[in-house]
């Protein structure tokens, strides 16, 4: 059962001579529980593809259908609503460097919408747990945490949203070897029974996955195993 389908998407940034064709010609389906590797070097276009699959970009042209919504002709309020589906990781992190760990998490825990029926304290020991740090972190300052640490952080955040769809964005790509093994497991706890999306410059990041899209240019070149 597909839970992505993109036709012939297209993005372009600019107009006339200083235009850049950041995608051409994309389609592809990803089918639910599928674990989809996409590869390419650095403006090969990948990120940009990501973000047109939640309208965080909006394609030029082309078709992004995500659990069965065409998300290019939702309302604002409905693609706010459908975006909920989709977790995304980047390599920046995207946490608020002058609040504390748990302040952090917090925030994610009201934006989701949901309610809980543990206090929030306890949610935030026991997602620490699930990251592979000590509860003693929920006061620290994000700005006094490592690159790896701050990634696991970011994936206990993560972890809230209960989303059936998971997004890495070049997740592991400057955490050191103690670090990744680290993060690697926190995301097996985030992304077990989910969809997961991977993005990578190296083949070797991604060669479990069940398919692979290879980019260039903003084109795909090659689909496989």
């Amino acid at each position: 059962m597909s839970i992505i389908q993109i036709q012939h998407l297209y993005k372009t940034f600019g107009t006339g001579e200083n235009a850049v064709h950041a995608l051409e010609d994309i389609s592809l389906d990803i089918q639910k529980g599928e674990i989809f590797g996409i590869i390419g070097l650095s403006g090969a276009g990948k990120s940009t593809l990501v973000r047109c699959m939640n309208l965080l970009e909006r394609p030029s042209s082309g078709t992004v259908i995500v659990d069965g919504k065409d998300m290019t002709a939702l309302s604002e309020k409905e693609l706010r609503l459908a975006r909920r589906n989709v977790t995304m990781i980047f390599q920046s992190f995207n946490l608020l460097s002058n609040l504390t760990v748990a302040e952090n998490i917090i925030l994610s825990m009201d934006a989701s919408g949901k309610s809980f029926d543990k206090p929030k304290k306890a949610i935030v020991e026991e997602l620490l747990k699930q990251a592979h740090l000590p509860k003693e972190y929920a006061n620290e300052r994000i700005l006094h945490l490592s690159g790896g640490e701050q990634q696991r952080i970011a994936i206990a955040r993560s972890i809230i949203s209960d989303a059936p769809i998971v997004v890495l964005d070049e997740a592991t790509a400057f955490a050191d070897p103690e670090n990744e093994v680290l993060i690697q497991k926190a995301f097996a706890v985030l992304t077990k029974g989910r969809t997961v999306i991977m993005i990578a410059h190296r083949l070797s990041t991604v060669v479990g996955a069940d398919k692979i899209l290879v980019l260039d240019q903003g084109r795909v070149v090659e689909q496989g195993t």
